[in-house]
């Protein structure tokens, strides 16, 4: 295999392939651009030249570094000029039997020494390079896009990848000013992989009629700190793309029921309702914004307010929140007869506490106080629980001046469902090897934008809470897709941490 690398060809001059080949040239590469498509690869080629001039005028590069990488970029007729290439990287059509076949044509063109990469983001590596004779020198890189601004990229080993190719595409990535992370060829690899429970646990909530999807946005911005909520993120990238991400995962593994996919994301596929692209998806993209109704302001709750002492982990919280509304609260082992009765279970329902506790259902709601009641508030009824009761509480809580989503029972709230399989996939990646913990919280973070990586979440919140989540959202639902993983459990029990090994 090569030692250095320093000719690289692109195939593909779509957004991924011009990007690729933008970070490239700028990095100091000599890089070869093709296209099968007529003057696909002229056109990348000025696109990528006015990204340069802008750069240049804002000083992100200087003319040196500027007429560098314009002689380091180079378009060429046929794939026999790659000839002199000590690096090829594929990114074109997302179909394992034309990616084969490339591979194959380059086989007879290249070097024995030269590295071919494929740019894959749903297909094995170890397929792709089945087709070829040298599959030890084939792997994955797996760049995001807008690749210049997406600084992480995935190095895929396939199964017969030879070790010393993934450390110089390790290398080589790092040489482009990207953080590269190191996975094994499984699907969805890293980031795709753990993305996994964000739109699919948050479609199982909208389809369980726990909450609106206004309201689950709502809650995972303001409660638990995303930049999009999961329907507002399926807007942006389409369902066209989302939704065969979501069976292709599921597929591969088998129909392993952590990822399992919706009926609703199918369906609006079906009806070409795919988000942004289209001017409608969960919400309207065509000028007329839907606003939702504004609820009429109800009478805030001037009685007492009693809660519920079995989950002590979350009393403080609890007390702290009502203390911050003015409200009285009942000390009692037993709420009186004029008391609101407030519970907080960790992946339970309300009507679960409302039954083991023997208390009134009629005045009993639910606080999820898994984040200790800091930003959004989620409050929950049971299917009993008054409804004007229920509206004078969410009044009440609004006077800490927090917002307040008023949501149907469900084992485990909204923040608690979603956070929960987030950490139990990410701690399962970790089970099976597929990358290093630390590298699989970087390429969380700088692919999909979460305010933390999911085991560093997990280590925040506490492994044992989110372990008693997932064993209650278990119990409550029969639903696999909730068990927990071995890695998270065997932590939680130790008190060790997710993210960190003992002699770190």
């Amino acid at each position: 295999m090569k030692t250095s690398i320093a000719v690289v060809g692109v195939i593909g001059a779509g957004a991924m392939g011009r990007g690729i080949a933008q970070i490239a040239a700028q990095a100091g590469f000599s890089v070869l651009l093709f296209d099968v498509q007529a003057d696909a690869a002229s056109k990348a080629s000025q696109l990528i030249a006015e990204q340069w001039q802008k750069m240049l005028s804002k000083a992100k590069l200087s003319a040196e570094q500027y007429q560098r990488a314009l002689e380091s970029l180079q378009v060429v007729n046929g794939m026999q000029d790659l000839a002199q290439c000590d690096l090829v990287v594929e990114a074109i059509v997302e179909k394992l039997d034309v990616k084969r076949g490339l591979f194959q044509q380059l086989d007879d063109i290249v070097s024995d020494a030269c590295i071919l990469v494929t740019n894959t983001s749903s297909l094995s590596v170890t397929a792709i390079a089945a087709g070829t004779k040298i599959p030890e020198r084939v792997a994955g890189l797996h760049f995001f896009n807008p690749v210049p601004l997406m600084k992480v990229v995935e190095v895929i080993d396939g199964l017969l990848t030879d070790a010393a190719v993934a450390e110089q595409l390790m290398a080589f990535s790092t040489q482009t000013g990207h953080l590269p992370v190191r996975a094994k060829d499984t699907p969805g690899f890293i980031v795709n992989h753990a993305g996994r429970g964000y739109g699919t646990e948050a479609l199982r909530i909208l389809q369980e009629n726990v909450a609106s999807f206004r309201q689950i946005d709502q809650i995972m911005r303001e409660a638990a700190g995303f930049k999009l909520g999961p329907f507002e993120l399926l807007d942006l990238t389409g369902l066209d793309v989302s939704h065969p991400v979501m069976e292709a995962i599921y597929h591969q593994y088998y129909e392993e029921p952590r990822y399992r996919p919706s009926v609703i994301t199918a369906q609006r596929v079906h009806a070409g309702v795919l988000g942004r692209k289209t001017g409608r998806g969960f919400y309207s993209y065509n000028g007329n914004q839907e606003v939702p109704p504004v609820p009429e302001q109800q009478p805030v709750w001037a009685g007492p307010v009693w809660v519920n002492q079995e989950n002590a982990d979350a009393v403080p919280a609890l007390l702290a929140l009502f203390e911050r509304c003015g409200v009285t609260i009942e000390n009692g082992e037993q709420p009186s007869a004029e008391a609101l009765c407030i519970v907080s279970p960790y992946g339970e329902d309300v009507s679960t506490c409302v039954a083991r506790a023997g208390l009134d259902a009629r005045r009993t709601l639910g606080i999820d106080a898994l984040t200790a009641c800091q930003g959004h508030l989620s409050l929950m009824m049971n299917p009993a629980t008054d409804a004007n009761l229920a509206a004078q509480c969410q009044s009440l809580l609004q006077k800490s001046g927090q917002g307040v989503s008023l949501i149907q029972d469900s084992a485990g709230f909204v923040v608690q469902r979603i956070l929960a399989t987030i950490i139990n996939i990410a701690s399962d990646i970790a089970q099976q090897g597929i990358c290093s913990p630390q590298d699989l919280d970087k390429a969380v973070v700088l692919g999909l934008a979460y305010p933390l990586g999911p085991l560093a979440w997990g280590d925040k919140l506490g492994t044992s809470r989110i372990l008693l989540v997932l064993r209650n959202l278990y119990a409550s639902t029969g639903d696999p897709r909730y068990r927990p993983s071995p890695w998270l459990v065997r932590r939680a029990q130790l008190g060790l941490s997710l993210l960190h090994l003992p002699h770190q």
